[in-house]
C-alpha cells in the first residue's frame, strides 16, 4: 500500500511537471512580447535571452530607487504604439466595438436558444441542423453578401455598421449551449408565470434569462475574446475609414509601416492582448460555471 501512494504520488508531480513546461512553452511568446515592450529595439535585434532590459538590477525595484527604473526600462515604446501609432483611438473603438457585438450576440443567442430549448414548432429540427451546417461554411465566403448588404443599408463607413458584419454569423455554439441550459429547466416555472399573466417575453426576461447567468457570463467571455480579436472583418470594413480601425487592424498597419521599431511593436501588442488575459483571468469562474451548467441542463 505505501509503494502504491509513492508511485500515485510520483506519478502526480511527474505530470505536474510535464503540464508545467507546457505552460511555460505556450505562455513564452506573451512573455517574450511584454518583456521585448520594455526594451530598446537595439537589444530586441541583439537576440538578448534575458527578460529584463541591459542594466537592470534587482536593487531597483525597491521603492528607494523606482527613479532607476525609468532609465532601464522603454516605457516610452508604449508612448510611441498609444500616441503616435494611435492606439488610443483604436483601443476606444475596440472597447465599443466589443461591447456592442456581446451585447447583440447574447441577446440573440439567449433568445433563439430559449425559442429551441422549450418550445416545439414545425421544422425545428430542419432548422436546428440548417444552423449547425453553418458551422461548416468558411467565414470568409460570406464577406462579399455581407458588405452588399452593409452597403445597401448605407453603414459601410460606421462603426455600428462594422459591429453588425461582425454579429451577422449564426453563432452555432452560443445557440446550442442556451438550448441545452433551457431545455433542462423544470417546465413549473414557465406555469407559475402563465398563472400569473406573464406573456412570452415577461417569462424570458424575468424569470428564464436570469436562470442562465452562468451561460449568459460564457458566452459573453467567448464573444468578447473573439469580438476583440477580430481582423478579417474589421480589416475590410475600415479600409475606407482608417479612424474605426480596432486593436488587431492597428497592429497591422502598425507593423506595415513601422517595421523597424520591434519595441514599438512589442508595446502596441502588449496592449492588444492585455485586457483579454485580465477578463478572463477576472471570470474565468463563471466561463467553467457556465459550460458545466449547460452540458449538465
Amino acid at each position: 500500500m505505501r509503494q502504491f501512494k509513492i508511485l500515485k504520488k510520483s506519478g502526480s508531480i511527474f505530470f505536474h511537471v510535464i503540464f508545467l513546461v507546457i505552460t511555460l512553452i505556450v505562455a513564452y511568446p506573451i512573455i517574450w512580447t511584454l518583456t521585448s515592450s520594455l526594451k530598446s529595439t537595439k537589444e530586441i535585434f541583439g537576440g538578448s535571452l534575458s527578460w529584463f532590459p541591459d542594466g537592470f538590477e534587482w536593487s531597483y525595484l525597491l521603492p528607494a530607487n523606482w527613479d532607476q527604473l525609468l532609465s532601464v526600462f522603454q516605457f516610452n515604446n508604449y508612448d510611441t504604439a498609444w500616441n503616435l501609432a494611435q492606439f488610443d483611438q483604436y483601443f476606444l473603438n475596440t472597447i465599443i466595438f466589443s461591447g456592442l457585438v456581446v451585447f447583440i450576440v447574447v441577446s440573440v443567442c439567449a433568445l433563439t436558444g430559449y425559442v429551441l430549448g422549450r418550445y416545439a414548432f414545425p421544422g425545428k429540427l430542419v432548422f436546428i441542423a440548417a444552423i449547425i451546417a453553418t458551422m461548416f461554411i468558411p467565414n470568409e465566403y460570406s464577406i462579399i453578401p455581407m458588405w452588399q448588404l452593409i452597403n445597401f443599408l448605407g453603414l459601410e463607413k460606421s462603426l455600428f455598421g462594422l459591429v453588425l458584419a461582425e454579429v451577422g454569423g449564426a453563432h452555432v455554439i452560443y445557440i446550442l449551449l442556451f438550448t441545452a441550459y433551457f431545455s433542462g429547466l423544470p417546465k413549473e416555472l414557465e406555469d407559475s408565470a402563465s398563472i400569473d399573466g406573464a406573456g412570452f417575453l415577461r417569462t424570458f426576461l424575468q424569470i428564464m434569462l436570469p436562470l442562465a447567468k452562468p451561460v449568459i457570463a460564457s458566452t459573453a467571455i467567448l464573444q468578447f475574446i473573439n469580438a476583440w480579436n477580430s481582423f478579417l472583418i474589421p480589416l475590410i470594413f475600415t479600409i475606407q475609414r482608417p479612424d474605426l480601425r480596432t486593436l488587431g487592424v492597428g497592429m497591422y498597419s502598425f507593423v506595415e509601416e513601422n517595421t523597424a521599431d520591434l519595441g514599438g511593436m512589442a508595446a502596441g501588442a502588449s496592449i492588444s492582448f492585455i485586457p483579454i488575459i485580465i477578463v478572463f483571468l477576472f471570470f474565468q469562474r463563471y466561463f467553467v460555471e457556465g459550460i458545466a451548467g449547460s452540458v449538465k441542463g
